[in-house]
């Protein structure tokens, strides 16, 4: 059961990637990642409310637990690299072809095997490193097909942008894990709701805080904000692939690395959006990069089963 919630979560992160470059589409960054914020809010706002005044969700998944400054620290904390991330890859995405922050975003995963080898000391098997391997070839390769648009990986600033944000990216998957695991195995043993419910919260208010004082003063001498209903469509696809991800890792013997791998296979989804909704070039060479990826990942899921 877990495994299929692992590719319905990836399903969902295809769409609320597509639906992210869309709506970035000529459109202010800020405006547009502090209202995803706060619809993401919006979405769970409620569970917080019934879960502390009434008995209505006990019991259920949709239960976010209560606790003091001992724990809302360590979200506090894992909230400042999520947003982190995201407003590098926001501005990265809406310079860039989705074509090519896909497979630079699907790299995540070896991100996390490299953190979890440095932080943690965990040792890679012969799997896990053929993994790198390709994921490493196919970051070069991608950059070759970038040429081809005038996008050179080595002095544009949105390709870093996507790379610090795959970067914040891993490191908040290796602090999910410290989160998630239990007291005994070392981890802090937060509960899954509470954690995604104020999380969204917390990024609300700091992405506010920035709206008003970044973007607010400087509004008519930079990039116009417009509306476009596909800015809904993020905070909903993204709550809904979240929520299904610590589902699937609150379930009997779910592996945290494979599902976080499967998760990475919403590129799939992504790169067809840029090829069939964005019309994007340079798709035959993509191909082949994107599916380097995906026989990395491959390994990896052997390596780590």
């Amino acid at each position: 059961m877990w495994l299929v919630l692992a590719f319905l979560s990836a399903a969902l992160l295809g769409f609320y990637d597509s639906f992210k470059k869309k709506a970035l589409a000529g459109n202010a960054v800020i405006p547009v990642l502090f209202l995803n914020t706060l619809f993401s809010s919006l979405i769970f706002l409620p569970f917080i409310i019934l879960s502390s005044c009434t008995n209505l969700l006990d019991g259920t998944v949709f239960h976010a637990a209560s606790g003091g400054w001992e724990v809302h620290r360590y979200i506090l904390l894992k909230s400042c690299i999520v947003l982190s991330s995201w407003v590098f890859g926001y501005f990265g995405m809406k310079h860039l072809p989705l074509t090519i922050v896909g497979p630079i975003n699907a790299t995540r995963p070896v991100m996390v095997l490299v953190g979890a080898l440095l932080v943690f000391g965990e040792r890679l098997n012969v799997y896990q490193w053929i993994g790198v391997a390709l994921a490493v070839v196919s970051f070069f390769m991608l950059s070759k097909s970038g040429k081809k648009e005038g996008i050179d990986f080595e002095h544009n600033k949105w390709i870093g942008c996507i790379v610090l944000a795959a970067l914040l990216g891993a490191v908040s998957g290796l602090y999910d894990k410290y989160l998630m695991a239990s007291p005994e195995d070392g981890g802090v043993g937060l509960d899954r709701m509470m954690v995604q419910s104020w999380y969204n919260l917390y990024q609300c208010g700091m992405m506010g805080v920035m709206l008003v004082l970044l973007w607010w003063p400087m509004r008519k001498h930079t990039t116009a904000f417009h509306w476009d209903w596909c800015i809904i469509g993020i905070s909903i696809f993204l709550s809904a692939a979240d929520f299904v991800y610590f589902y699937a890792l609150s379930l009997p013997g779910a592996m945290i690395s494979i599902v976080s791998m499967i998760r990475r296979g919403s590129v799939i989804v992504s790169f067809l959006f840029g090829a069939a909704v964005f019309h994007e070039k340079n798709l035959k060479s993509k191909v082949v990069d994107l599916a380097l990826v995906l026989l990395g990942m491959v390994f990896l899921y052997i390596g780590s089963h």
